[in-house]
């Protein structure tokens, strides 16, 4: 059975102002909830551990050791 491509995810490298596809897809996947983020969402993510996250308060939860 093929995926389409708006149930794959995309594999993506973080950087500082922005993020690159390096696999397409159409989310990817929160590191903390597991919940799938559309790219077009896609907000908040940490360029030292390259992962996403949903919120900016899932995000500050990570980053500061509370998630």
């Amino acid at each position: 059975m093929l995926m389409s491509s708006a149930d794959r995810p995309a594999k993506l490298a973080y950087g500082p102002n922005g993020f690159r596809v390096l696999s397409p897809g159409h989310y990817v996947t929160c590191a903390v909830t597991g919940e799938k983020i559309a790219l077009e969402a896609l907000r908040y993510w940490s360029v030292e551990h390259q992962e996403a996250y949903a919120t900016a308060e899932i995000a500050t939860r990570r980053l500061t050791g509370q998630a």
